[in-house]
């Protein structure tokens, strides 16, 4: 059986922590310098919206010296390209990788409208890779859907490389492409009662989740309303998504806080699988379920407890309680 040409030779944390994926202009340095210090978890470097046509070839070059000079320690990097309707797609691709391809992480692929396309970027990376003696899969994607072709065809999309991390939400172009009656970019159009975006987040989520990927939420562009963003990126964690972006730096400590458990929370995850771990053991008398305090834990009590384990585990945190055995 032969592997696939884009998998890599060692094996790739696909799942990185994600919860605030911060937005750095390509062509700014002093935003690029800055973004360094910051607690983000993710930064992506940005070669679309936030970089006029004008200054994309030059930014091309400001984001591999970046890159290659910069420290990222503890951060996931990402550099978002054009997408693939306009020309400076093949060119971003090239000169990113080829320049700075050791020290990077990920290409994010925006307007993601079929599967082609991914595999289309698949396909280019495979290329570069080889062509330059770098690892072959290790690089890996990011599809984001911004308009209503991309969401009806995102089962296929998701499915398309096994280079891909995460499906993004992108709510400014998706509203546009819907013309959804708001202008502001995250909030609720006026004159419907419920949440507009429950059907588009939940179909983004079920996609991601069926194919082992992150599921993100797009940007709050208010960014000097922090209680705003955190309600809206509050919504995306109660249904599950892993992270959200930040624009600004205010943003960043409300998404950490918002996509990590809660101390309680976290230890209680712990204590299940302590507990669960033991009660199914010789010593534990190899029960299928048992009661942890006044609760009945069994295997379905692991699955959700792993969740909520992992997510502390990736944001760093530390156990303040420990499970101890009943006495006989």
């Amino acid at each position: 059986m032969t592997s696939h040409p884009s998998a890599p030779a060692t094996p790739v944390n696909r799942l990185r922590p994600r919860r605030s994926c911060l937005a750095v202009p390509g062509s700014n340095p002093r935003f690029l310098e800055k973004a360094q210090g910051l607690a983000a978890d993710q930064v992506f470097l940005d070669l679309e919206d936030a970089c006029a046509p004008l200054a994309k070839p030059e930014a091309r070059h400001t984001i591999v010296k970046f890159l290659n000079e910069g420290d990222w320690t503890g951060k996931t990097r990402v550099v978002r390209v054009n997408d693939w309707t306009t020309h400076w797609t093949y060119r971003d691709v090239i000169t990113v990788v080829e320049g700075a391809g050791p020290n990077l992480d990920c290409i994010m692929l925006p307007k993601v409208q079929d599967a082609a396309q991914v595999r289309a970027l698949d396909m280019l990376l495979t290329q570069i890779e080889t062509t330059m003696g770098f690892e072959v899969g290790r690089i890996g994607i990011e599809a984001q859907i911004e308009n209503a072709k991309g969401l009806v065809n995102i089962d296929e999309i998701a499915a398309a490389s096994p280079r891909l991390e995460t499906i993004i939400f992108g709510p400014a172009d998706f509203m546009a492409s819907i013309n959804m009656k708001s202008l502001v970019v995250g909030e609720q159009p006026p004159g419907y009662p419920a949440d507009a975006y429950h059907y588009i987040l939940m179909r983004i989520l079920m996609a991601a989740r069926t194919h082992n990927l992150q599921a993100i939420d797009g940007p709050y562009l208010q960014i000097k309303n922090v209680d705003g963003f955190r309600a809206v990126a509050e919504r995306a964690a109660a249904l599950g998504f892993d992270g959200k972006w930040v624009l600004h730096p205010g943003q960043v400590e409300a998404a950490n806080e918002v996509f990590s458990p809660s101390q309680e929370d976290y230890d209680h995850a712990e204590l299940i699988l302590d507990a669960y771990e033991y009660f199914t053991s010789e010593a534990g008398g190899k029960k299928g379920s048992a009661m942890l305090g006044d609760e009945m834990i069994d295997e379905a009590s692991r699955k959700m407890a792993l969740v909520i384990a992992g997510k502390g585990r990736a944001a760093g945190m530390e156990r303040t309680s420990k499970f101890e055995p009943p006495a006989a």
